[in-house]
C-alpha cells in the first residue's frame, strides 16, 4: 500500500474550496443554553449526526476533549458529560465510509506514547481517515485533576511541543530510540504498527496566542482561529496573517479553518429571532459566569472587559464560533465571501444537531452551483 497517497485521500486534503465539519457532538455541542431542544451527547445521537453529515459529503467530525465540567462542585452539569474523544472516534470511524474523524488530546492528560499507539489504531480501523487535534490544555480544574501543576501559558507550548515530536517519531521511525528531553523520558522508544497514512495522520490546532500561532504555523495541517472581525477585508488580512507566517518562518502550506454557530431558517428576521431566544433569553448563566472566569484567567483570548462581554454573547452562541445566521441562500454566501477571503474550512455546530443537518442540506446544492464544492456522490 501507498501510504503516503492513503494520506493524500484524507478527507481534509479534498479539492473542496469550502470544506465542511460538524464540531462538538461527543460533548453537547457548543451552545450554552438551557432550551429543552438542545443536543445531550449519546451513541445513538452520536452515530446519526455523524452520519447524516457523511452522507452530505462533509469532510470532518472533531470530537473535542473535556473532563470536568464549568462549574465548581457541579460535576453533573452538561459542560462536563463528554466522550472520550479517542474510543468515540474509533467507534465514529466504523459508523462512517467518508469523512475523517479527529480526535482531541490535552498534552498533560496523556503519555505521548500512548497518544501515538491510540492514534496509528483509529487510523488504522479508520483506512487512513484519522487525524489529531492537539491542544496543550487552558482549563485548570481540568487538568488539576491529574496533579499536575499548571504551567504558565508559553509554557504549556513548550510541554505540547515536546509531546508531538515524541509522537511523531513513534509514527515514523522504524528503530527504537531514546529521548531525554524537558517533559518527557524515553527508552528505547518504539510503536508498531504505525499509521496508514504516513508520515503520520493530518495535525490540528487552534493558536491564538503569539506562540500558539507559531506552534499551529510550524506543526500543523489545519490552523484553527477565531476571527477577530465579520469584515471580509479584516478576515482576509487575518488569514493570509496566517498563511503568510507558515510559508516565510517554516516553508510550509498550511489550511486555515475556523467554527461557527449555524441558525438556519426560512427568513434571517426567524434566524435573528432564535439566535436570542436560546442564546440571551435561555442562555446558562450560571455556565457562563465560570467559563468567563475561567478562560479569562487561564488564556490569553480575552485582553478587556469589553471583549469578555463580546466573547461571552459569542460562546453562549457557539463556544465564541463566527456566526451564519439566516436563510440558506445567506448562509451560502457567506461562506463564498469567507472563502474568497483564503479560508478553507469550517466545522459547523447547531442547538439541535440533527434540524440543523436536515436544514443544511438545502445549502450543499447552492455551495456547488458557487463553485464551493464538488458534487457527492455517498454511494462511491
Amino acid at each position: 500500500m501507498d501510504t503516503g497517497a492513503v494520506r493524500s485521500r484524507n478527507p481534509l486534503f479534498s479539492r473542496n474550496r469550502m470544506k465542511l465539519g460538524i464540531f462538538g457532538t461527543n460533548g453537547k455541542g457548543a451552545a450554552q443554553t438551557l432550551v429543552p431542544e438542545a443536543y445531550r451527547p449519546s451513541w445513538a445521537a452520536s452515530v446519526q449526526t455523524a452520519q447524516m453529515a457523511d452522507t452530505l459529503g462533509f469532510e470532518a467530525v472533531l470530537a473535542y476533549a473535556r473532563w470536568k465540567g464549568y462549574i465548581q462542585g457541579q460535576p453533573a452539569h452538561p459542560s462536563g458529560v463528554t466522550l472520550d474523544p479517542f474510543t468515540w472516534c474509533a467507534g465514529i470511524a466504523q459508523a462512517t465510509r467518508h469523512m475523517a474523524v479527529i480526535a482531541t488530546s490535552h498534552a498533560p492528560t496523556l503519555h505521548p506514547i500512548t497518544a501515538a499507539k491510540q492514534c496509528a489504531t483509529i487510523d488504522i480501523i479508520a483506512n487512513g481517515r484519522f487525524a489529531l487535534n492537539v491542544v496543550g490544555g487552558w482549563n485548570k480544574p481540568d487538568l488539576d485533576m491529574f496533579g499536575g501543576a499548571f504551567a504558565e501559558h508559553d509554557a504549556r507550548y513548550d510541554h505540547l511541543q515536546e509531546w508531538l515530536e515524541i509522537i511523531q517519531r513513534l509514527w515514523r521511525e522504524e528503530e527504537e530510540f531514546d529521548h531525554d528531553g524537558r517533559f518527557f523520558k524515553v527508552l528505547r522508544g518504539s510503536s508498531m504498527p504505525k499509521p496508514l497514512q504516513r508520515p503520520g495522520p493530518p495535525i490540528i490546532n487552534a493558536g491564538g496566542s503569539d506562540r500558539g500561532q507559531r506552534f499551529a504555523c510550524e506543526f500543523a495541517d489545519v490552523c484553527f482561529l477565531i476571527l477577530r472581525s465579520e469584515d471580509t477585508a479584516q478576515i482576509a488580512a487575518q488569514i493570509a496573517e496566517y498563511k503568510d507566517m507558515a510559508r516565510r518562518d517554516y516553508g510550509r502550506e498550511v489550511q486555515v479553518w475556523i467554527y461557527a454557530y449555524c441558525v438556519q431558517r426560512p427568513t434571517r428576521a426567524e434566524a435573528e429571532a432564535y439566535l436570542h431566544h436560546f442564546s440571551v433569553e435561555m442562555e446558562d448563566g450560571p455556565s457562563l459566569d465560570a467559563w468567563t472566569a475561567g478562560v479569562g484567567s487561564q488564556t490569553k483570548i480575552l485582553q478587556s472587559p469589553e471583549a469578555a462581554r463580546a466573547f461571552r454573547r459569542r460562546f453562549a452562541a457557539g463556544a465564541g464560533g463566527s456566526a451564519l445566521v439566516g436563510t440558506a441562500e445567506h448562509i451560502a454566501g457567506r461562506l463564498e465571501q469567507l472563502s474568497d477571503a483564503g479560508l478553507d474550512g469550517v466545522l459547523l455546530t447547531w442547538v439541535d444537531f440533527e434540524d440543523g443537518l436536515r436544514r443544511f442540506a438545502e445549502v450543499m446544492p447552492m455551495l456547488e452551483a458557487r463553485g464551493l464544492r464538488e458534487a457527492f456522490n455517498p454511494t462511491l
